[in-house]
């Protein structure tokens, strides 16, 4: 067996209690470490702090600005507040709020946002952001970070509390694969799962299980993949992309978000600047979600293994 096999799924477990988990871990080691909750404890797996710590849990309700305000204030005065609500009430609702109280000033707020991406699932296009990457990533200062599964998450959780300044970290719903328990992780630092020749793979959030299957199935067909994990998207670790791309000569991006304005444009403006080479996205292409099974609607947008397959074909031929 390759080293590269360890990263079997064990069990599944959703990355919002990866959050919960950490958070809580982050609390126990950190008495300035405090939450606010839009209302969605139980979503996000914040009750488990809420439980523990109910002094330092503070229920906002439906009423998301005012929580980024007020954990701008709780930072000036020297907490490490965590933000918890849904992605596209984190970023789409509340931008102005970030921009103008968080990001401008370097707050030290943790924006911690569930239910992002297509595999919410049933809820919808209202609730299936595909922006907030980009959206959060322009913000001068802002970190993004989209980690893999639940152990992953957990692990970030606990880090950003170490991290001085804002972070925007980004997770999902359903129970999914976890396979990066052996793993460390360190934030703006790329983890290379396996090594490879014939194209560099770069996955982010739950991308990361698609991209390591289709890598699966087409070393049977003797290509070799190099994959790579960027779960910090921003600050990006461009000297692992340079030093995969000069040796495979070609790359693909898996992101479950929209391809403008996501990891994969972040990869885009760094071969374009440092070491051109063929990119394929595997991403959502202009589009809102819609209500679905998670997979389903993986499968319907253009995310499924398959399609990782078919990038990592087409792009080899573009050398």
């Amino acid at each position: 067996m390759s080293s590269w096999d360890q990263y079997q799924s064990t069990q599944k477990i959703a990355t919002r209690n990866g959050f919960g988990d950490g958070l809580l871990e982050a609390a126990r080691k950190n008495p300035k470490v405090v939450a606010l909750c839009a209302d969605l404890a139980g979503s996000l797996k914040m009750d488990l702090l809420e439980k523990e710590f109910p002094e330092r849990f503070f229920q906002i309700g439906v009423a998301e600005a005012n929580m980024m305000g007020m954990a701008s204030g709780m930072a000036t005065c020297g907490l490490i507040p965590y933000t918890g609500t849904f992605a596209n009430f984190s970023t789409g609702r509340v931008y102005d709020q970030i921009r103008q109280s968080i990001a401008y000033s370097g707050k030290n707020v943790k924006i911690c946002a569930s239910h992002a991406g297509l595999t919410l699932g049933e809820d919808g296009a209202t609730h299936q952001i595909l922006e907030d990457i980009g959206l959060m990533k322009m913000l001068p200062g802002m970190c993004v970070i989209n980690p893999a599964d639940y152990a992953q998450t957990k692990a970030a959780a606990m880090a950003i509390a170490d991290y001085q300044g804002p972070v925007y970290l980004r997770f999902g719903r359903p129970d999914w694969p976890v396979f990066t328990s052996s793993l460390p992780f360190e934030i703006g630092k790329a983890i290379k799962l396996k090594e490879g020749s014939d194209v560099s793979v770069f996955a982010t959030g739950h991308m990361l299980w698609q991209a390591l299957e289709a890598v699966r199935l087409l070393e049977k067909e003797g290509i070799n993949a190099e994959l790579i994990n960027i779960h910090t998207i921003k600050p990006l670790d461009t000297e692992a992309i340079l030093q995969s791309v000069c040796k495979t000569g070609c790359a693909v991006s898996c992101e479950e978000h929209q391809r403008n304005g996501g990891l994969g444009d972040s990869i885009a403006q760094t071969l374009a600047l440092m070491h051109p080479v063929p990119l394929e996205y595997v991403a959502v292409n202009d589009q809102f979600g819609q209500s679905g099974k998670p997979l389903e609607l993986l499968d319907k947008y253009g995310l499924s293994v398959n399609d990782v397959v078919d990038a990592m074909k087409k792009v080899i031929i573009r050398k």
